[in-house]
């Protein structure tokens, strides 16, 4: 499987989530809270706009950004005791060596049997975002993560705001509009909290 190509429904279901939570949170919950056009809504609304954009941005990032392969050209020099760009087998206490790549592996380097090559510095492959996490786009990831993380707690709060709130719009809309669209809300949330929760274990196990 090659990065960033072909249709992804893992990557489709993150990408409607970012656009429900987004769309949800400043035109249900800053409005129903503040008003949308009130200066505290704008305000709002602008705030939570950046940080939407940051994350989408760094997502897309790490979509399309090479975790980076082991090069064709890598052969330890084991002749150097000093050099640690070569990695032994705890067992054997042989170099480690790809079968399937037929290459030698640097130290942290994986194969994997996803996108069928070795990976430099590998955390892990990520089904959400199609690719591998690894030495190039690993500070792209965390930085996601990051952002995922502010986004959900922002418009969490948002959302707790706008129902504490009786805005004389809930006689103009049905609440049980409004009733699906916290329902939904709060699945995502739930859905984005795990995400980001067992990415960052992934990040700090490591």
């Amino acid at each position: 499987m090659k990065r960033g190509s072909g249709f992804s429904f893992h990557v489709t279901v993150v990408i409607a989530a970012i656009a429900f939570i987004y769309f949800s949170t400043v035109f249900v919950f800053i409005d129903q809270w503040f008003g949308i056009w009130s200066s505290p809504g704008m305000l709002n609304a602008v705030f939570f706009t950046v940080v939407a954009v940051m994350c989408i941005s760094n997502y897309a990032l790490a979509i399309y950004t090479d975790p980076g392969q082991v090069p064709s050209s890598f052969v330890p020099d084991v002749e150097d005791p000093d050099n640690i760009v070569h990695e032994i087998k705890r067992k054997g206490g042989d170099l480690r060596y790809c079968q399937k790549c037929s290459l030698y592996k640097p130290p942290r380097a994986h194969h994997c049997r996803i996108c069928n090559r070795c990976i430099l510095r590998m955390d892990h492959h990520c089904v959400w975002m199609n690719n591998c996490v690894g030495h190039a786009n690993y500070k792209i990831f965390f930085i996601f993560v990051m952002y995922a993380v502010v986004a959900c707690i922002y418009s969490l709060v948002l959302l707790a705001g706008s129902i504490t709130i009786d805005s004389p719009k809930d006689d103009q809309l049905s609440e049980g509009s409004y009733r699906v669209v916290y329902v939904i809300s709060h699945e995502y949330f739930l859905f984005f909290s795990n995400f980001s929760f067992v990415n960052l274990l992934k990040i700090y196990s490591c």
